[in-house]
């Protein structure tokens, strides 16, 4: 079962339709407890940094996040869901986040526009089971004006007036800047690698 994390600001509706496109096994839910007790976590992004953090405190779903990944379960972060995964931004001022990427998140300053909107390009620059299949050039839909940069954790990036990190990895955490939901095949290969990997973990504890 895939719990997606509900705290009050997800874009839920186009990512429910995309895993019951896909038969994946999951459920919606705002309850720490049944995000611990699942197999796999998805917390979708829509919204300021400070604001997503604070809701899922008020929610205790910080926590349960930090449980799911502790426990190595697979953990997607989307959008504002990947940012909240790194240590700190200063979108609207400074804010802490989860710390399991090192590094901030930060407003473009080259960006020939503000915020970045449409289809970019990736460019794949380490192998993951995450981005198994997905081509170099393929396109993504994007829609932030906030940004993490290239490091090691880096999966793929991405150039808007400045290069970034559109998706990163580090061992069961996975996470993409853009909405793999609204990016058509790019996307649909992006969750099933995802769905392939619950359903793996579902089989390992059995």
């Amino acid at each position: 079962m895939i719990a997606v994390v509900d705290f009050g600001g997800g874009n839920l509706g186009s990512l429910i339709s995309a895993l019951e496109r896909r038969a994946a096994n999951f459920v919606v839910t705002a309850d720490p407890d049944v995000v611990v007790a699942s197999d796999a976590a998805i917390l979708p992004g829509d919204g300021a940094f400070g604001a997503t953090m604070a809701a899922l405190r008020n929610g205790g779903l910080d926590d349960a996040v930090r449980a799911t990944i502790a426990a190595g379960r697979p953990f997607l972060g989307i959008c504002v869901g990947m940012q909240i995964l790194y240590e700190r931004s200063d979108e609207h001022c400074d804010h802490a986040g989860l710390g399991v990427f090192a590094g901030s998140i930060s407003r473009f300053t080259r960006a020939p526009r503000v915020p970045h909107m449409g289809w970019n390009e990736l460019e794949i620059v380490r192998d993951h089971p995450f981005v198994h299949g997905l081509a170099n050039g393929a396109y993504a839909y994007f829609l932030h004006s906030y940004r993490a940069d290239v490091g090691s954790d880096t999966l793929a990036a991405t150039v808007h007036g400045e290069r970034f990190a559109a998706i990163v990895a580090r061992g069961n955490v996975m996470a993409t800047q853009f909405h793999p939901e609204k990016s058509q095949a790019t996307g649909a290969a992006l969750l099933d690698n995802f769905i392939a990997l619950a359903r793996l973990g579902e089989t390992q504890t059995a």
